[in-house]
């Protein structure tokens, strides 16, 4: 008899990076549910189920577990991939987009690790990869509520970490620094950005890292599909993985 397969839920699903991970967990035999507010293309597939929803929504991630619970008794791993960029000054910044923001990147989390636990806790060894961002621990101007959501959900994934322990689940997050994304390059249009082409800024932000360049989606999957597979880092949890380029490790001075 064929082993079951393990399963997945992966939040932002139709983006850069959610879109590489998903790829690559169905590459390596997982069953995977894809949520994004956006169409997935299934393409008939059988080892993937898509949800069009919007996690900033409570009522919306009730019904996105309550189907994964009628879908399947366990999950191996939920990767909170989703969320939203506000890219303005702290002083044109609205209450309604600071809470819109909050809401999409952190609170989803919280409201979705709850939800998910039982199915998590049933698989017996099992894992939370949280999205965060390098914004959590080194940030710039005009992405404040951005920032503020990432630097709380590195907190939180720390308190899950401690919390679900002992029902076998591990919570780590991945830190991404300037990753070739829709997201990224949506941002570009932030006011320091302004006169300058696309290319010139994509450069411009490869030039800030050890590396010379910024990063491909399919790395930052391949990150996340390492916290995730319990095989490989069984023994992580709590921790934040700076994946930048080496951007974070050069003094802003030299």
């Amino acid at each position: 008899m064929a082993e079951a397969k393990r399963v997945v839920l992966i939040t932002g699903a139709a983006g850069g990076i959610g879109g590489a991970t998903l790829a690559l967990f169905l590459e390596n035999g997982w069953q995977a549910i894809g949520i994004d507010r956006r169409e997935i293309h299934s393409d008939g597939r059988q080892d993937l189920v898509t949800i069009q929803a919007d996690i900033s929504n409570p009522e919306d991630i009730e019904k996105i577990y309550k189907f994964t619970s009628n879908y399947s008794p366990v999950l191996h791993a939920v990767v909170n991939n989703a969320g939203i960029q506000v890219s303005k000054p702290v002083l044109e910044t609205s209450a309604e987009e600071w809470d819109l923001t909050m809401a999409s990147n952190l609170r989803s989390v919280f409201l979705g690790s709850k939800l998910a636990h039982p199915l998590l806790k049933q698989a017996g060894a099992s894992a939370i990869v949280n999205v965060s961002s390098v914004h959590a621990i080194a940030t710039s101007a005009n992405i404040s509520a951005y920032a503020a959501s990432k630097g709380g959900l590195l907190a939180l994934t720390r308190a899950l970490a401690i919390e679900f322990a002992g029902d076998g689940i591990r919570v780590n997050a991945i830190l991404p620094g300037a990753v070739d994304t829709p997201m990224l390059r949506a941002s570009m249009g932030r006011d320091h950005f302004e006169k300058s082409s696309i290319r010139q800024r994509l450069d411009n932000l490869a030039s800030k890292t050890v590396n010379g360049r910024i990063g491909e989606p399919e790395e930052i999957a391949s990150a996340i599909y390492f916290l995730a597979d319990n095989s490989q880092s069984s023994f992580m949890t709590g921790q934040a993985l700076v994946i930048d380029g080496g951007a974070t490790a050069r003094l802003s001075t030299e």
